[in-house]
């Protein structure tokens, strides 16, 4: 079993609260919803699709990242060229702010689609890469012992069959509790949003997270090489 780190855990919890928090992940939406059906129960069903989207798109990252890492040998180059691939998206999200106009196009019948297309687009699974090495502590390497004949080769696949299982196991619990946090964050500003503060603030928040997001994309990446 993958180890527990209560501080590696805390950022995942954290991450997901910063994901929460951003407009683009699905609370702006929320609030939409809520004010077109006029109840307060249209924002949080509306908060139900959105999650298993970006679930869903946390898990499309991870999973493969969870396998290669078991798989691999050298567990620094898995490290550097992840970290590698965050920072330049990183960059690119800080020269390109603008939200691709194939989101707007996504109905509100989609909210799934709309939610996975939009965690895709913005790379926020990529910010979950250096947590999910914590909590694996990129310890699988090669087995030890003889590895000769048959036997041995058995054994080997059996430790690359348990590495690749404990890997998906760390890689949904992160990808779980992680969505389970965005999902809080964003109900609960979902809320405040709707019964108290508005639309009227949204476009100022907007544009100001993207900056945030992309300096966050950076510091993910650089974490992920050290």
């Amino acid at each position: 079993m993958f180890p527990v780190d209560v501080s590696v855990w805390a950022a995942v919890i954290a991450l997901g609260a910063f994901h929460g928090a951003n407009p683009s992940m699905g609370w702006l939406f929320a609030v939409s919803n809520g004010m077109f059906e006029r109840r307060a129960r249209a924002v949080f069903a509306a908060l139900v699709p959105i999650g298993v989207g970006h679930l869903l798109a946390m898990a499309v990252v991870l999973l493969p990242v969870a396998v290669v890492s078991a798989l691999a040998t050298r567990s620094t180059i898995v490290r550097v060229v992840a970290g590698a691939v965050i920072i330049v998206f990183g960059v690119y999200r800080l020269v390109v702010r603008r939200h691709p106009r194939v989101l707007a196009r996504i109905g509100a019948r989609h909210l799934v689609l709309w939610s996975f297309v939009m965690a895709t687009a913005h790379g926020a699974a990529l910010m979950l890469v250096p947590v999910y090495f914590g909590v694996t502590s990129m310890s699988h390497g090669p087995t030890s012992g003889d590895m000769s004949g048959r036997a041995g080769a058995h054994a080997a696949t059996m430790a690359a069959v348990g590495h690749i299982g404990e890997g998906l196991t760390a890689a949904a619990a992160v990808a779980i509790v992680h969505t389970f946090a965005m999902l809080i964050v964003a109900g609960i500003i979902a809320w405040i949003f709707y019964r108290f503060v508005g639309l009227a603030l949204l476009r100022r928040v907007w544009f100001n997270m993207d900056i945030v997001w992309a300096t966050a994309l950076i510091a993910a990446g650089i974490l992920a090489t050290l």
